[in-house]
């Protein structure tokens, strides 16, 4: 087999709790740093936390459903665990590099795994100039603020804020507005995977704008910079019946 040693990391909630004694009563709870793999026991938000606490382990994850949302997870099975994971289809993902710059003119950097969302921060519209590998592509955008997923997340905000879902493996993100004003019919674009978005902010002394990477937010933002971090990689497993993809696939045909 090729996951021996198995670490169950578990949210709060009591489900995920009772989950996680029952199981390492039948397999056993591998410090993470020593595992071949990581169970996360919750919902997506769980599922995400664990992604970010070991992105750079390197150690495959397999999550399973104990929350409330769980697109990312698999169902909860107590049985045949090692089997599972033994046959379990690998999915490898990328986060996305969020550089953020505040009006103050400091410099911070976050990862995102789902999206990096700018928001405005008051009553006032934001205004917001976008740019791609250095071309300006939209010279102004008026709206609640605009969001970059990759395929992961496209399932997630942008999926509420009417962006595409990106299947896994096409190397594509999406670029989606929220609630844009002008210009109205602009419904947001994909983007190869290795394409650099710039964000400034326009009239940010009267429109101020964060941004968002994930759980990582900087408030009073002129300029954000996002392209995908190749030099991080998320390796997700998912029972072959119930992989990620055919997920997607069938999120799109939802009534």
């Amino acid at each position: 087999m090729r996951y021996k040693k198995v670490s169950f990391v578990a949210a709060e909630a009591p489900q995920a709790i009772q989950a996680q004694v029952a199981l390492t009563k039948l397999y056993g709870n591998c410090p993470p740093d020593q595992a071949d793999v990581i169970v996360p026991l919750g919902g997506d938000g769980f599922m995400l936390e664990t992604l970010h606490r070991f992105i750079d382990q390197n150690i495959p994850v397999y999550g399973m459903h104990r929350g409330s949302i769980g697109f990312l997870l698999n169902s909860y099975e107590e049985t045949n665990l090692l089997s599972h994971l033994d046959s379990a289809d690998a999915v490898t993902l990328h986060p996305l590099r969020m550089q953020a710059k505040t009006v103050l003119g400091e410099i911070h950097e976050a990862l995102a795994i789902n999206e990096v969302s700018l928001l405005r921060q008051s009553r006032q519209a934001a205004k917001i100039r976008i740019k791609l590998d250095g071309v300006t592509r939209l010279e102004e955008l008026i709206c609640d603020g605009v969001l970059l997923s990759t395929p992961a997340g496209s399932t997630a905000y942008n999926l509420s804020a009417h962006g595409p879902i990106i299947p896994i493996g096409t190397d594509l993100l999406a670029l989606t507005p929220i609630s844009a004003f002008r210009p109205r019919r602009w419904r947001g674009a994909l983007l190869a995977a290795s394409t650099q978005v710039t964000f400034e902010t326009l009239e940010f002394d009267k429109r101020p704008i964060s941004a968002v990477a994930d759980f990582t937010e900087i408030r009073d933002v002129t300029e954000v910079s996002v392209s995908e971090d190749q030099s991080h990689s998320l390796t997700l497993l998912f029972d072959t019946e119930h992989n990620l993809e055919e997920r997607i696939i069938r999120e799109q045909f939802l009534p």
